[in-house]
């Protein structure tokens, strides 16, 4: 079984940054990718941005292009999202999934494991 942790979420203000971790321990696949998702309230979750097991390749919505980062550390089994230039509109839960394989996909369908999910909230 996997598990994954999310953490680094809080409450900052419109144009401040905050690093989000997610932390894959238990049983991982000898190769997977990750990505981060994001729920508002009332809003279905959607994609934010992914990795591939490489790292070689980090599609992101349009929506935080240019200003959020995803990377990875495999030596610790984490994944993180640096968000730069934070906006009220990127108030949400934030959620860390992975899925076998090596190919970053915006497909939420097609993540085998998630977190619990941290809040993120941008005051204007």
């Amino acid at each position: 079984q996997v598990q994954l942790v999310e953490s680094g979420g809080g409450l900052v203000q419109a144009g401040d940054s905050l690093r989000l971790s997610c932390a894959v321990t238990g049983r991982t696949f000898s190769s997977y990718a990750a990505g981060w998702f994001r729920q508002a309230p009332g809003k279905e979750r959607e994609f934010v941005a992914s990795i591939s097991w490489a790292g070689m390749s980090t599609p992101y919505a349009d929506s935080v292009e240019g200003r959020f980062t995803i990377s990875r550390d495999d030596a610790k089994n984490t994944v993180y999202l640096q968000m730069n230039s934070l906006k009220p509109e990127d108030t949400a839960v934030y959620y860390c999934a992975v899925r076998r394989g090596t190919i970053a996909t915006k497909e939420r369908r097609s993540y085998d494991y998630w977190g619990q999910g941290t809040q993120v909230t941008v005051s204007s």
